[in-house]
C-alpha cells in the first residue's frame, strides 16, 4: 500500500465496483497513484468487491473503506491527501431495488454525492467525471437518447438520485468554478461485471439449468457496451477538464453544457441489441440453450435504450470497437474462470 504522505493524482469512489475497478486498474497500468474508496456494502457479495481489490494491489494504490454518506470520512480523506482529480463512481446501483430501498439511494447518490462535491470544492480539485445514468431519460421515448433532450421525467428514485446529481454538479461548477463531467452510462458488460445485472443472472442462471427471467416479454433493446470500450472514454474525458461554452445562451439553454466548467455526455455504443439476440449470444458461448420464462416488465425498467454518443466522439474521439459476440465471450472466459466450472 501507498503511504498517505505521498501525493495522489486520483481519488476513485467505488473503486471495488465493477466500472470503479476497471477504471483503478487502468489507472494503476498508467503508473498514476490512486486512493480508492468504497463501503464493501451487501447489496451483492462482498467477496466478488474484495477479489477485485486483491486485483488492484499495487504500491501505487491505497484503499480506504468508508461510506460516501459520512461527511467526516469524506473529509478527513481529502484532509489526508491533495487529490488532482475525483472518478466518482461510488452509488447505490440498481434500478428494481430503488423501488425496494429508496433510502440507500438518498443515503449513498444524494448525501453521498453532495459530501464528495463540497469537499472537491474545498480542496480545489482540478477536475471531478461522476457516473450518471441512461435511466435519466425516463419516460421519454424518443430514440437515440440525446442530451439534449428532456430528462424531467424519472421513471425510478435511481434515475432521479442521478438526474439529481447533475443538477448538484452544475451548481458547483457555475458557483464555484468547479469543473465536473457527468457521464450516462448505458448497459456496461465484461468480465468482473455486477451480479445483478442481466447478462451475470443469465450465465448463472443456465449453467445451473434454472429458467431465466425475460421481461417486458422479451420486447427490450439495451445498448450494450463492453467494459473496456467504456474505461477507455472514462480516461479521455477525466484527462480533460471541461470549458465554460462560450455559446451558451440563457434564451436556449443546451443542457449538457453551460457558462460554468459542465459537461455531460452519453456514454454508450449506440447500437442497441434486441434483450432475445443477447441470449442467443449467450446461449452460443456457453453452449447450453435457455429456458425462458417470459414475464411483464418490471416497475420503472425502460423498454429500449439508445446512446447518441456524437459529442463524445467528437469531443474525445470515442468509438466503442467490441462486438457483443468477443464482449460475451470474454465475459463467459471470465465467469468459467472465478467460478472454477
Amino acid at each position: 500500500m501507498a503511504s498517505m504522505a505521498n501525493r495522489t493524482n486520483t481519488l476513485v469512489t467505488g473503486a471495488a465496483g465493477f466500472i470503479g475497478f476497471h477504471a483503478a486498474r487502468r489507472l494503476l497500468d498508467r503508473g498514476e497513484q490512486l486512493v480508492g474508496l468504497d463501503n464493501l456494502n451487501a447489496y451483492y457479495d462482498p467477496a466478488l468487491k474484495r477479489a477485485r481489490l486483491k486485483q488492484l494491489e499495487s504500491p501505487n494504490f491505497h484503499f480506504v473503506e468508508g461510506d460516501l454518506a459520512c461527511r467526516p470520512t469524506i473529509e478527513k480523506l481529502f484532509a489526508q491527501t491533495q487529490f488532482d482529480r475525483v472518478l466518482h463512481l461510488g452509488a447505490q446501483a440498481g434500478v428494481r431495488y430503488s423501488v425496494e430501498n429508496p433510502p440507500a439511494y438518498i443515503d449513498s447518490n444524494l448525501v453521498g454525492t453532495g459530501n464528495i462535491l463540497e469537499a472537491c470544492r474545498q480542496a480545489k480539485v482540478q477536475h471531478l467525471v461522476y457516473a450518471s445514468s441512461s435511466s435519466v431519460y425516463g419516460l421519454n421515448t424518443r430514440l437515440p437518447f440525446a442530451t439534449t433532450a428532456e430528462t424531467d421525467h424519472p421513471a425510478s428514485l435511481y434515475a432521479a438520485t442521478k438526474k439529481a446529481n447533475e443538477l448538484m454538479a452544475h451548481s458547483y461548477a457555475h458557483l464555484y468554478r468547479l469543473p465536473t463531467t457527468g457521464l450516462r452510462f448505458f448497459t456496461v458488460y465484461g468480465p468482473w461485471g455486477r451480479p445483478d445485472m442481466a447478462l451475470f443472472r443469465f450465465t448463472e442462471s443456465i449453467l445451473a439449468g434454472r429458467p431465466i427471467q425475460v421481461f417486458n416479454h422479451g420486447q427490450m433493446q439495451r445498448d450494450f457496451t463492453y467494459i473496456d470500450d467504456i474505461i477507455e472514454g472514462v480516461l479521455r474525458v477525466l484527462d480533460r477538464p471541461p470549458a465554460p461554452n462560450p455559446n451558451w445562451q440563457g434564451t436556449a439553454p443546451d443542457p449538457a453544457s453551460s457558462t460554468a466548467p459542465y459537461r455531460l455526455y452519453n456514454i454508450g455504443n449506440n447500437a442497441p441489441v434486441a434483450l432475445l439476440d443477447c441470449i442467443a449470444a449467450l446461449e452460443s458461448a456457453l453452449g447450453t440453450p435457455a429456458k425462458k420464462q417470459f414475464l411483464p416488465m418490471q416497475p420503472g425498467d425502460l423498454p429500449a435504450t439508445c446512446a447518441d454518443v456524437d459529442d463524445l466522439t467528437a469531443d474525445f474521439g470515442f468509438h466503442p470497437a467490441t462486438p457483443l459476440e468477443t464482449g460475451i465471450a470474454k465475459f463467459i472466459d471470465w465467469y468459467r474462470t472465478y467460478f472454477q466450472i
